[in-house]
């Protein structure tokens, strides 16, 4: 019996390390596990509560504790695994009951040393569990700043988007903007930035899966809704404008999907990894009107008709779709045009593209 409670102890210190290191310290993706179990725990009441609310904002603010409280219940669920495994092994090497192990090893493992035996059977494991509290909690407040960095970086163009395509972002928003005010031509400096925006999300949304759960400051901005934004802008601009520069705008489309593969992968979302250009896409034919009227409306030019251009903005639409969809279902994204169902009914959010106020003199 006693061999047992050792080797489950074992077991339960060893793959709670393990947690750790992937969690903390590995920089690179790698299975969720004890943190992802965590997470789904945790935000399933937050869920419960938020689906059964009418307004975007309310649900927003009843979701946006998720990811922080998460990281507070991993950490205490780390150091309460390590207080039972801990306890299991003294347990296993002594003549103490489990609860008195379990008992001694809280002592050893916060650092408080009210139970402490002179047995020597137990002074290495409560030396390990003494060190291990400390080193947890350590790795973890260093942890923080490197996330909330990681969340800024993210947030900062996120927001600047606001400025470009109104809140929630919308791809023919986009287009429809920078035809407003006459700056078409620098439109391949935005996809360069969010080609770079796609890399910096791609690597840390991996490598940190808990960021993705992480929402804007305010409810009509969400970082999944606007990556989809500027992807649709620039299939948009492939479809109609063939004759222009398209470089940056490809890349700026293979960076977006290839980052939302990324993302796919540490969640476990299938997807098909070479879909066909005349593949079927959700997004129905009247909406993609109702987008190309916007963008007639504020005089972008068009080299192509909307019955030319549906076939090739489908054939760059059907890379990124599919994940974007189920990735803003998942996270409950503010629901703006061209961006899937959620999982209650919501009202459709539309930007608003601001008046033109030039002087006519």
């Amino acid at each position: 019996m006693r061999v047992l409670l050792g080797i489950i102890g074992a077991v339960i210190v060893l793959g709670i390390f393990s947690s750790v290191l992937r969690t903390l310290v590995i920089p690179r993706p790698t299975p969720a596990g004890f943190t992802g179990f965590v997470q789904r725990s945790v935000s399933r009441p937050f869920r419960f509560l938020a689906d059964r609310l009418h307004g975007i904002e309310a649900k927003d603010r009843v979701l946006a504790p998720v990811a922080p409280v998460s990281i507070v219940i991993t950490l205490l669920g780390w150091l309460l695994s390590f207080m039972i495994g801990y306890g299991l092994l003294e347990a296993s090497v002594s003549g103490l009951k489990v609860h008195e192990g379990i008992y001694e090893a809280g002592s050893s493992l916060f650092t408080l040393g009210f139970a402490s035996s002179r047995r020597a059977s137990l002074t290495a494991i409560d030396f390990c569990a003494a060190a291990t509290g400390p080193i947890v909690v350590g790795l973890q407040i260093g942890y923080l700043p490197t996330l909330y960095n990681a969340y800024q970086r993210r947030e900062t163009q996120v927001t600047l988007l606001q400025t470009r395509a109104g809140a929630p972002p919308w791809g023919p928003e986009i287009l429809a903007r920078y035809a407003q005010v006459g700056l078409l031509d620098d439109i391949g400096d935005l996809f360069r930035g969010w080609e770079q925006w796609c890399a910096v999300v791609s690597e840390t949304h991996t490598t940190y899966p808990v960021l993705i759960h992480f929402r804007s400051p305010k409810a009509d901005r969400n970082w999944l809704i606007a990556l989809l934004a500027v992807l649709d802008a620039a299939a948009l601009r492939a479809a109609f404008n063939p004759s222009q520069p398209q470089a940056r705008t490809r890349l700026a489309l293979r960076a977006g999907f290839v980052c939302l593969r990324d993302i796919a992968d540490i969640r476990g979302i299938p997807y098909d990894v070479d879909p066909h250009p005349d593949d079927p896409v959700r997004l129905g034919y009247e909406d993609f009107l109702r987008g190309v009227a916007r963008m007639r409306a504020y005089g972008y030019p068009m080299e192509r008709t909307a019955e030319e251009a549906w076939p090739h903005f489908r054939g760059w639409r059907v890379n990124y779709e599919t994940l974007a969809y189920r990735l803003a279902r998942d996270i409950d994204a503010v629901p703006a045009p061209w961006s899937g169902p959620r999982r209650t009914a919501l009202p459709v959010w539309s930007p608003l593209t601001p008046v033109d106020r030039r002087p006519m003199g």
